[in-house]
């Protein structure tokens, strides 16, 4: 299966295929395998995806959302400034409305990404050294975001249009009921 990668592209099949992916979530969610081998397939095709992708082409991810940092990422990435962490706070962050004792940048577009690079990658918060989540364990239990960032991040793209392939589609090609 190609790889795509223009975001152009990615966003436009996000809003022509919402309603698919919403209905391949509820097959997901309803289907008869086990929890480990769903990630199993899912971590196997990520891998393949992952090494076809260079994230530092795209960025998107730190222009469009908005990490939350706990009081650890505070205290790593400061430090790795050389900043005191009331003054990084100051300088960067808002508290979060979701989280307590947590906090955002306090601009969507990161400010540390630069030529589409994390200008402190060593020292980046938790969640996004894990983006887009899908080597996780319990794919599952992300699905409303993997749908949410279909149209965003080319792996999360690549990864949910090749499990419908090897998913949806092959038990559609079986004539089972989906």
């Amino acid at each position: 299966m190609k790889i795509e990668i223009d975001l152009e592209k990615i966003k436009s099949a996000g809003k022509q295929k919402d309603d698919e992916n919403w209905k391949f979530r509820a097959y997901l969610k309803g289907l008869d395998i086990e929890e480990a081998e769903l990630d199993k397939i899912v971590h196997q095709i990520n891998d393949k995806v992952t090494s076809q992708i260079d994230c530092t082409e795209c960025g998107n991810c730190c222009k469009v959302f908005n990490p939350t940092l706990d009081k650890d990422d505070v205290v790593k990435f400061s430090s790795s400034l050389n900043m005191d962490v009331d003054e990084f706070k100051t300088a960067y962050l808002i508290e979060s409305n979701e989280e307590i004792d947590c906090y955002n940048f306090n601009t969507v577009l990161c400010p540390f990404l630069k030529d589409n690079k994390c200008t402190n990658y060593a020292n980046r918060p938790k969640v996004c050294e894990s983006y887009p989540h899908l080597q996780k364990e319990e794919f599952w239990t992300r699905l409303m975001g993997v749908v949410q960032n279909y149209s965003i991040c080319p792996i999360v793209f690549n990864v949910y249009e090749q499990l419908k392939e090897e998913l949806w589609r092959r038990d559609w090609r079986r004539g089972l009921d989906i």
